[in-house]
């Protein structure tokens, strides 16, 4: 029976081996010139590599590579899976251009030149109401304006960054911290499906992979990596999105940051980034502008849309409101409207898309 020759299986293979991890991958194919040439060397050539270790190189003679590069590629066309290697035209460049680009990616969905011109956003997974409504703005506004949002599939900020994108019918791209076939968190398993079938999902873990602690901060990397510009929003002092931070930093890329409510621990870590030097956001001009693009040229959407026709009342409650949630009680001082009349008025606010209810009778404005 012939073998199959497929280069993705010396990728995976190569990588598969115990103790080969980038590093010592891209040392070995800088010496033999390839994977498969690493994967054939003699015991004797291998130990000529500086720093290659005696367990790896009798490693490299006995583990059972093949196999599990083949059920790697089979487990990918089963499921619609491509396995794109780094030397793959397909390749993203602006992934390729950085430091410790991942060797390959598993990706469901399809990557497209266009995506070069991508923003990640990412955040907190408890945002409050206000980081959940700006982030699903900007998100939106940026794929309408024909960028590709990039963020980690994870709860709060980067799956409101996923769902604005969607809104609008525009591209995004998922990074997961775990295997292609592995929903995380599991709530958003439709979402990811909804993402590979408009955008795509991408990982650099293999199959099976479960979503533990240690992969995220590698899963980080790419997502500033496949982006123009990174866009925080909402993140503690020791959120995991200044990682990516730094990541884009590292990487050359722009830094984003949008300021939050000063008494909040989840605007400290942004607070931080603006004060190093991210640029502020108020708005997606910002973010366009920091990019080097012209909004005239880019925006297809004009931001905030225009008010529908508001009665004196409506317009006195609605300059009350703000993003953050507000008791009935406060807008009924600062309207200085009665209660009774005040009900009536947040209702009909709210069948015009302009205020939204939560919870203990908590307020917000939705235009």
């Amino acid at each position: 029976m012939q073998k199959n020759t497929d280069p993705v299986l010396y990728w995976i293979g190569l990588s598969s081996i115990p103790g080969v991890g980038r590093v010592t991958f891209r040392k070995l194919v800088k010496r033999f010139g390839s994977p498969e040439r690493a994967l054939a060397a003699s015991a004797e050539e291998l130990t000529s590599v500086d720093g290659l270790s005696r367990k790896i190189t009798d490693a490299i003679g006995t583990f059972a590579w093949r196999e599990f590069a083949e059920r790697e590629a089979a487990k990918a066309a089963e499921s619609g899976v491509a396995i794109i290697i780094l030397e793959d035209p397909a390749y993203p460049d602006s992934l390729r251009d950085t430091p410790d680009p991942p060797l390959f990616l598993y990706a469901k969905g399809e990557l497209r030149p266009e995506d070069k011109n991508a923003v990640a956003i990412v955040g907190t997974r408890k945002p409050t109401h206000y980081g959940k409504t700006v982030t699903h703005r900007l998100a939106g506004e940026l794929a309408a304006s024909g960028f590709t949002v990039v963020s980690g599939l994870a709860r709060g900020i980067d799956t409101q960054a996923h769902r604005g994108a969607l809104a609008v019918k525009g591209r995004t791209i998922a990074v997961l911290g775990c295997g292609i076939d592995v929903a995380y968190p599991p709530e958003n398993r439709t979402l990811m499906e909804e993402i590979a079938g408009t955008g795509a999902v991408v990982t650099e873990n293999p199959f099976g992979t479960k979503p533990e602690a240690g992969y995220f901060p590698a899963r980080n990397r790419i997502i500033s990596g496949l982006s123009r510009g990174t866009v925080i929003i909402e993140a503690s002092e020791d959120s995991g999105s200044l990682i990516t931070a730094q990541y884009a930093l590292d990487q050359g890329r722009a830094l984003f940051a949008v300021p939050g409510n000063i008494g909040s621990p989840v605007s400290r870590g942004t607070h931080s980034l603006i004060k190093e030097g991210a640029t502020l956001v108020e708005g997606t001009s910002d973010i366009l502008a920091g990019l080097g693009v012209k909004q005239s040229a880019a925006c297809r959407t004009t931001g905030t849309r225009p008010l529908p026709l508001l009665t004196p009342d409506e317009t006195a409650v609605l300059k009350c409101m703000t993003n953050e949630p507000k008791h009935i009680d406060s807008l009924m001082n600062e309207s200085r409207i009665a209660a009774g009349a005040l009900s009536g008025v947040l209702v009909n606010l709210e069948l015009k898309g302009l205020a939204k209810q939560l919870p203990g009778k908590y307020f917000v404005r939705e235009d």
